[in-house]
């Protein structure tokens, strides 16, 4: 995979999943700087608050406290400022009626999260380059990524 070192945004609340996506990372040797916050609330006073350049792609679990994945990705796709910043929603849940709602509100890829280390290696290294290509190119893509 030849890309540009990306800013990655990490949003999920169970510190094993970060630790386990941030290895992953490493472990496909990509180009990245990984920023990882727990919470919806966090999430949105990080992307606010943000004086030099927003995150490449947002990683979005669904699942978080005091703000979900929802309202989140919703606050983001109606701010002028972040409404354009790619977003890879994932969660445990494989629900039809969950995953249609995230790509009303705005997500590009939807990713069920793999317990396998390999999967997940797997899907992200899949979902980087759709959601940069996508973005460079203003298309709005929609893509589901099972391990």
């Amino acid at each position: 995979m030849n890309l540009k070192k990306l800013n990655i945004l990490l949003a999920d609340d169970d510190t094993d999943d970060c630790t386990f996506f941030k290895e992953a990372l490493e472990d496909l040797k990509l180009s990245t700087h990984l920023t990882i916050v727990h919470d919806g609330e966090e999430l949105m006073q990080l992307l606010e608050h943000e004086k030099k350049s927003l995150p490449d792609v947002l990683f979005l679990d669904i699942n978080m406290p005091r703000k979900n994945g929802f309202e989140c990705l919703s606050e983001i796709r109606h701010n002028k400022k972040l409404k354009d910043l790619p977003v890879v929603m994932f969660s445990t849940s494989n629900s039809i009626d969950k995953i249609s709602a995230i790509f009303k509100i705005g997500a590009h890829v939807y990713i069920h999260k793999p317990g396998d280390f390999a999967q997940l290696k797997e899907v992200i290294s899949h979902a980087l380059p759709i959601v940069t290509e996508a973005t460079s190119s203003n298309k709005k893509v929609k893509y589901i990524l099972n391990a």
